[in-house]
Protein backbone atom coordinates (compact mmCIF):
# COMPACT_ATOMS: atom_id res chain seq x y z
CA UNK A 1 0.00 0.00 0.00
CA UNK A 2 1.37 3.56 -0.56
CA UNK A 3 2.30 6.04 2.05
CA UNK A 4 -0.16 8.84 2.33
CA UNK A 5 1.69 12.05 1.52
CA UNK A 6 1.78 15.28 4.46
CA UNK A 7 2.68 18.12 3.08
CA UNK A 8 4.48 20.89 5.99
CA UNK A 9 4.92 23.95 5.20
CA UNK A 10 6.28 27.24 7.01
CA UNK A 11 9.40 29.45 7.01
CA UNK A 12 11.25 32.43 7.65
CA UNK A 13 12.11 32.65 11.45
CA UNK A 14 13.68 28.97 13.22
CA UNK A 15 10.41 29.89 15.42
CA UNK A 16 8.17 28.63 12.04
CA UNK A 17 10.18 25.45 11.46
CA UNK A 18 10.95 24.21 14.91
CA UNK A 19 7.37 22.19 15.24
CA UNK A 20 7.60 20.98 11.84
CA UNK A 21 11.06 19.76 12.68
CA UNK A 22 9.45 17.34 15.51
CA UNK A 23 6.69 16.58 13.82
CA UNK A 24 8.31 14.88 10.58
CA UNK A 25 9.66 11.67 12.43
CA UNK A 26 6.64 11.25 14.47
CA UNK A 27 4.68 11.73 11.15
CA UNK A 28 7.07 9.34 9.53
CA UNK A 29 6.86 6.54 12.15
CA UNK A 30 2.79 6.46 11.52
CA UNK A 31 3.75 5.61 7.77
CA UNK A 32 3.16 8.66 6.59
CA UNK A 33 5.22 10.19 3.48
CA UNK A 34 6.45 13.95 4.49
CA UNK A 35 7.15 16.92 2.04
CA UNK A 36 8.40 20.35 2.60
CA UNK A 37 7.22 23.01 0.72
CA UNK A 38 9.30 26.32 1.93
CA UNK A 39 11.14 29.26 0.21
CA UNK A 40 14.28 29.45 -1.60
CA UNK A 41 17.36 30.01 0.34
CA UNK A 42 14.90 30.68 3.86
CA UNK A 43 16.23 29.41 6.96
CA UNK A 44 13.62 26.24 7.15
CA UNK A 45 15.89 25.05 3.84
CA UNK A 46 18.48 24.97 6.06
CA UNK A 47 17.24 23.38 9.08
CA UNK A 48 15.04 20.91 7.28
CA UNK A 49 17.53 19.67 4.27
CA UNK A 50 20.69 19.32 7.37
CA UNK A 51 17.71 17.22 9.78
CA UNK A 52 16.13 15.44 7.27
CA UNK A 53 18.05 14.84 4.12
CA UNK A 54 15.82 12.51 2.84
CA UNK A 55 12.61 14.71 3.04
CA UNK A 56 11.59 16.06 -0.16
CA UNK A 57 11.54 20.11 -0.28
CA UNK A 58 10.20 22.00 -2.43
CA UNK A 59 11.31 25.75 -3.21
CA UNK A 60 8.88 28.41 -4.25
CA UNK A 61 8.67 32.24 -4.00
CA UNK A 62 7.91 33.81 -0.81
CA UNK A 63 6.68 37.63 -1.20
CA UNK A 64 6.85 39.46 2.17
CA UNK A 65 3.77 40.58 3.83
CA UNK A 66 4.63 44.33 5.16
CA UNK A 67 2.88 46.30 7.58
CA UNK A 68 5.30 49.67 6.34
CA UNK A 69 5.22 51.36 2.84
CA UNK A 70 7.92 49.94 0.33
CA UNK A 71 8.31 49.59 -3.11
CA UNK A 72 8.01 45.70 -2.65
CA UNK A 73 4.99 46.07 -1.36
CA UNK A 74 4.00 46.49 -5.26
CA UNK A 75 6.06 43.61 -6.56
CA UNK A 76 5.58 40.99 -3.92
CA UNK A 77 2.11 39.95 -4.96
CA UNK A 78 3.55 38.76 -7.65
CA UNK A 79 6.08 36.32 -5.81
CA UNK A 80 2.80 35.36 -4.00
CA UNK A 81 1.19 34.83 -7.26
CA UNK A 82 3.80 32.86 -8.57
CA UNK A 83 4.21 30.57 -5.14
CA UNK A 84 0.54 30.02 -5.60
CA UNK A 85 1.20 28.57 -9.41
CA UNK A 86 3.66 26.32 -7.90
CA UNK A 87 1.95 25.08 -4.97
CA UNK A 88 -1.11 23.87 -7.06
CA UNK A 89 1.72 22.12 -9.36
CA UNK A 90 3.23 20.75 -6.07
CA UNK A 91 -0.25 19.53 -4.81
CA UNK A 92 -1.50 18.29 -7.90
CA UNK A 93 1.88 15.95 -7.87
CA UNK A 94 1.63 15.02 -4.32
CA UNK A 95 -1.83 14.26 -3.78
CA UNK A 96 -1.48 14.81 -0.04
CA UNK A 97 -3.78 13.89 2.31
CA UNK A 98 -3.18 17.20 4.25
CA UNK A 99 -1.51 20.65 4.58
CA UNK A 100 0.60 21.63 8.05
CA UNK A 101 0.95 25.10 8.32
CA UNK A 102 3.19 26.82 10.96
CA UNK A 103 3.26 30.34 9.17
CA UNK A 104 5.47 33.10 7.91
CA UNK A 105 5.23 34.31 4.46
CA UNK A 106 5.99 31.11 2.46
CA UNK A 107 3.08 29.33 3.77
CA UNK A 108 0.03 31.94 2.72
CA UNK A 109 0.43 31.20 -1.09
CA UNK A 110 0.48 26.69 0.03
CA UNK A 111 -2.78 27.34 2.31
CA UNK A 112 -4.63 29.24 -0.33
CA UNK A 113 -3.37 26.36 -2.96
CA UNK A 114 -4.64 23.67 -0.55
CA UNK A 115 -8.32 25.35 -0.16
CA UNK A 116 -8.55 25.59 -4.16
CA UNK A 117 -7.57 21.83 -4.17
CA UNK A 118 -9.67 20.51 -1.34
CA UNK A 119 -6.92 19.27 0.61
CA UNK A 120 -7.61 19.67 4.19
CA UNK A 121 -5.50 22.67 5.39
CA UNK A 122 -4.40 22.71 9.41
CA UNK A 123 -2.78 25.56 10.68
CA UNK A 124 -1.03 25.91 13.80
CA UNK A 125 -0.52 29.37 15.87
CA UNK A 126 1.78 29.63 18.88
CA UNK A 127 1.54 33.54 19.83
CA UNK A 128 -0.66 34.58 21.65
CA UNK A 129 -2.33 37.25 18.73
CA UNK A 130 -2.17 35.40 15.41
CA UNK A 131 0.56 37.16 12.64
CA UNK A 132 -0.17 38.70 9.63
CA UNK A 133 0.50 35.37 7.44
CA UNK A 134 -2.15 32.64 9.89
CA UNK A 135 -4.56 36.24 9.33
CA UNK A 136 -4.62 35.84 5.91
CA UNK A 137 -4.80 32.14 5.65
CA UNK A 138 -7.12 31.42 8.40
CA UNK A 139 -10.27 31.59 6.14
CA UNK A 140 -8.87 28.99 3.62
CA UNK A 141 -7.67 26.44 6.71
CA UNK A 142 -10.18 23.44 7.92
CA UNK A 143 -8.61 23.78 11.18
CA UNK A 144 -6.90 25.75 13.13
CA UNK A 145 -4.45 24.89 16.39
CA UNK A 146 -3.54 27.51 18.99
CA UNK A 147 -1.22 27.10 21.94
CA UNK A 148 -2.17 29.78 24.40
CA UNK A 149 -5.91 29.82 25.74
CA UNK A 150 -6.26 33.33 24.94
CA UNK A 151 -5.37 33.01 21.23
CA UNK A 152 -9.18 31.77 21.06
CA UNK A 153 -10.70 35.16 21.14
CA UNK A 154 -8.64 36.21 17.78
CA UNK A 155 -9.69 32.35 15.61
CA UNK A 156 -12.58 31.56 14.55
CA UNK A 157 -14.18 29.25 17.59
CA UNK A 158 -16.20 26.74 15.05
CA UNK A 159 -12.61 25.04 13.72
CA UNK A 160 -10.16 25.82 16.07
CA UNK A 161 -8.95 23.93 19.13
CA UNK A 162 -6.29 25.16 22.03
CA UNK A 163 -3.65 22.53 22.29
CA UNK A 164 -1.35 24.19 24.51
CA UNK A 165 2.64 23.68 24.02
CA UNK A 166 4.18 21.25 22.12
CA UNK A 167 7.51 20.34 23.06
CA UNK A 168 10.52 18.01 21.34
CA UNK A 169 10.75 14.60 22.30
CA UNK A 170 14.83 15.13 22.10
CA UNK A 171 14.56 18.45 24.18
CA UNK A 172 13.86 16.22 27.22
CA UNK A 173 16.58 13.55 26.38
CA UNK A 174 19.63 16.01 27.12
CA UNK A 175 22.59 15.67 28.92
CA UNK A 176 24.23 18.10 30.87
CA UNK A 177 27.61 16.46 30.75
CA UNK A 178 27.51 16.77 27.08
CA UNK A 179 26.72 20.58 27.56
CA UNK A 180 29.96 20.87 29.96
CA UNK A 181 31.82 19.36 27.32
CA UNK A 182 30.38 21.14 24.44
CA UNK A 183 31.26 24.41 26.53
CA UNK A 184 34.64 23.08 28.25
CA UNK A 185 33.79 24.73 31.26
CA UNK A 186 35.72 23.43 34.05
CA UNK A 187 33.84 25.46 37.24
CA UNK A 188 30.90 24.41 38.80
CA UNK A 189 29.75 28.20 39.01
CA UNK A 190 25.87 28.03 37.78
CA UNK A 191 25.21 28.28 33.94
CA UNK A 192 23.73 31.38 31.98
CA UNK A 193 22.10 30.56 29.03
CA UNK A 194 21.83 34.00 26.22
CA UNK A 195 20.14 33.71 23.23
CA UNK A 196 18.36 36.19 20.76
CA UNK A 197 15.97 33.75 18.69
CA UNK A 198 17.81 32.42 15.28
CA UNK A 199 19.30 36.12 13.67
CA UNK A 200 20.51 37.31 17.11
CA UNK A 201 19.63 40.65 18.97
CA UNK A 202 22.33 43.32 19.42
CA UNK A 203 20.68 44.75 22.10
CA UNK A 204 20.72 41.53 24.52
CA UNK A 205 24.42 40.73 22.52
CA UNK A 206 25.47 44.08 23.74
CA UNK A 207 24.25 44.06 27.14
CA UNK A 208 25.95 40.75 27.86
CA UNK A 209 28.95 41.83 26.51
CA UNK A 210 29.20 45.40 28.66
CA UNK A 211 28.34 43.30 31.43
CA UNK A 212 30.88 40.47 30.25
CA UNK A 213 33.74 40.85 32.90
CA UNK A 214 31.03 40.55 35.79
CA UNK A 215 28.88 38.03 34.55
CA UNK A 216 31.76 35.86 33.72
CA UNK A 217 32.48 35.91 37.43
CA UNK A 218 29.52 35.03 38.48
CA UNK A 219 28.63 32.18 35.64
CA UNK A 220 29.71 30.43 33.21
CA UNK A 221 27.99 31.74 29.65
CA UNK A 222 26.29 30.24 27.08
CA UNK A 223 25.86 33.22 24.19
CA UNK A 224 23.76 32.13 21.31
CA UNK A 225 24.67 35.18 19.88
CA UNK A 226 23.38 35.09 15.66
CA UNK A 227 24.22 34.80 12.32
CA UNK A 228 27.21 36.94 12.17
CA UNK A 229 27.66 38.47 15.42
CA UNK A 230 30.49 36.25 16.73
CA UNK A 231 32.67 38.53 18.52
CA UNK A 232 36.19 37.14 17.45
CA UNK A 233 37.60 39.02 20.17
CA UNK A 234 36.00 36.69 23.19
CA UNK A 235 36.97 33.57 21.50
CA UNK A 236 38.89 32.81 24.08
CA UNK A 237 37.13 34.42 27.46
CA UNK A 238 37.34 32.64 30.49
CA UNK A 239 33.51 30.99 31.40
CA UNK A 240 32.05 32.33 28.49
CA UNK A 241 31.44 30.08 24.87
CA UNK A 242 29.95 31.42 22.42
CA UNK A 243 27.81 30.22 19.21
CA UNK A 244 25.80 31.83 16.11
CA UNK A 245 23.58 29.15 16.04
CA UNK A 246 23.15 25.95 17.36
CA UNK A 247 20.94 22.76 16.82
CA UNK A 248 21.47 18.87 17.71
CA UNK A 249 23.52 20.55 20.49
CA UNK A 250 20.81 22.70 21.97
CA UNK A 251 19.06 20.26 24.28
CA UNK A 252 22.47 19.03 25.88
CA UNK A 253 23.29 22.90 26.84
CA UNK A 254 19.91 23.55 28.34
CA UNK A 255 20.03 20.55 30.34
CA UNK A 256 23.13 22.04 32.26
CA UNK A 257 21.86 25.60 32.20
CA UNK A 258 20.74 27.17 35.40
CA UNK A 259 19.42 30.70 34.06
CA UNK A 260 18.46 31.70 30.46
CA UNK A 261 17.97 35.19 29.25
CA UNK A 262 16.28 35.30 25.87
CA UNK A 263 13.82 37.04 23.71
CA UNK A 264 9.75 35.97 24.01
CA UNK A 265 9.53 33.38 20.98
CA UNK A 266 6.44 31.50 22.07
CA UNK A 267 8.35 27.94 21.23
CA UNK A 268 11.67 29.16 23.25
CA UNK A 269 9.67 30.25 26.37
CA UNK A 270 7.72 26.91 26.49
CA UNK A 271 10.71 25.14 26.25
CA UNK A 272 12.31 27.02 28.79
CA UNK A 273 9.11 26.06 31.16
CA UNK A 274 9.25 22.03 30.33
CA UNK A 275 12.38 21.96 31.55
CA UNK A 276 11.96 24.46 34.90
CA UNK A 277 14.49 27.14 33.86
CA UNK A 278 14.42 30.84 35.33
CA UNK A 279 14.29 33.17 32.74
CA UNK A 280 14.40 36.94 31.80
CA UNK A 281 12.76 37.59 28.86
CA UNK A 282 13.57 40.47 26.78
CA UNK A 283 10.69 40.79 23.96
CA UNK A 284 11.29 42.66 20.76
CA UNK A 285 9.41 45.83 21.15
CA UNK A 286 6.76 47.09 19.35
CA UNK A 287 8.56 49.37 17.30
CA UNK A 288 10.47 46.18 15.84
CA UNK A 289 7.31 43.79 15.56
CA UNK A 290 3.39 43.86 15.86
CA UNK A 291 3.68 42.63 19.50
CA UNK A 292 3.46 39.13 19.95
CA UNK A 293 6.47 38.43 22.20
CA UNK A 294 5.23 41.56 24.66
CA UNK A 295 1.92 39.67 24.94
CA UNK A 296 3.86 36.34 25.44
CA UNK A 297 6.53 37.68 28.08
CA UNK A 298 3.51 39.48 29.72
CA UNK A 299 1.66 36.22 29.88
CA UNK A 300 4.26 34.05 31.11
CA UNK A 301 5.66 37.23 34.06
CA UNK A 302 1.68 36.76 35.21
CA UNK A 303 1.99 33.54 35.86
CA UNK A 304 4.64 33.75 37.88
CA UNK A 305 7.01 31.85 35.45
CA UNK A 306 9.64 34.60 34.25
CA UNK A 307 11.10 38.15 34.85
CA UNK A 308 10.45 40.70 31.97
CA UNK A 309 12.36 43.62 31.19
CA UNK A 310 11.39 45.92 27.96
CA UNK A 311 14.06 46.26 25.46
CA UNK A 312 13.54 50.30 25.70
CA UNK A 313 14.49 49.74 29.85
CA UNK A 314 17.10 47.63 29.16
CA UNK A 315 20.87 49.34 30.16
CA UNK A 316 23.59 47.86 31.31
CA UNK A 317 23.06 48.73 34.61
CA UNK A 318 19.60 47.73 34.46
CA UNK A 319 20.90 44.22 32.82
CA UNK A 320 22.61 43.50 36.05
CA UNK A 321 20.13 44.54 38.27
CA UNK A 322 17.41 42.51 36.96
CA UNK A 323 19.77 38.99 36.69
CA UNK A 324 20.44 39.80 40.47
CA UNK A 325 16.45 39.50 41.29
CA UNK A 326 16.15 36.88 38.94
CA UNK A 327 18.69 34.68 41.02
CA UNK A 328 17.06 35.55 44.02
CA UNK A 329 13.62 34.64 43.01
CA UNK A 330 15.03 31.05 41.43
CA UNK A 331 13.37 29.42 43.54
CA UNK A 332 10.08 30.67 42.98
CA UNK A 333 9.91 30.84 39.66
CA UNK A 334 10.95 27.07 39.61
CA UNK A 335 7.82 26.05 42.33
CA UNK A 336 5.24 28.24 39.81
CA UNK A 337 6.84 25.94 36.55
CA UNK A 338 5.89 22.78 38.57
CA UNK A 339 3.01 23.53 38.72
CA UNK A 340 2.34 24.04 34.96
CA UNK A 341 0.32 22.29 32.47
CA UNK A 342 2.44 19.59 31.10
CA UNK A 343 2.98 20.13 27.30
CA UNK A 344 2.11 17.94 24.35
CA UNK A 345 4.48 15.41 22.91
CA UNK A 346 5.65 15.83 19.18
CA UNK A 347 3.58 12.39 18.93
CA UNK A 348 0.75 13.80 20.20
CA UNK A 349 0.36 16.67 18.12
CA UNK A 350 1.50 14.20 15.19
CA UNK A 351 -2.11 12.60 15.95
CA UNK A 352 -4.03 15.49 16.15
CA UNK A 353 -2.84 16.36 12.41
CA UNK A 354 -3.34 13.04 11.52
CA UNK A 355 -7.02 12.84 12.73
CA UNK A 356 -7.55 15.81 10.29
CA UNK A 357 -6.34 14.51 7.08
CA UNK A 358 -8.72 13.66 4.09
CA UNK A 359 -10.05 10.10 4.04
CA UNK A 360 -9.13 7.59 1.53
Amino acid sequence: MNKRTILLTGGGTAGHVSLNQALIPELKNMNYNVEYIGSKGGIEYEIISEAFPDVKYHAIPSGKLRRYFSMKNFTDPFRVGAGLMQALNIIRKTKPAAIFSKGGFVSVPVAMAGKLMSVPVIIHESDVTPGLANKIAMPFADHIFTVFKETMKYVPAEKSTCTGSVIRSELMDGSAAKGKEICSFENDMPVLMVMGGSQGSAVINDAIRANLPELSGQFNIIHLCGKGNFDEALRSKENYCQFEYVTDELSHLLHMTDFVVSRAGSNSIFEFLALKKPMLLIPLSKLKSRGDQLLNAELFRRQGFAHVIEEEDLTPESFMKAMDQLRADEELLVENMIGAEPPKTAYEMAKLVAAHTKKR
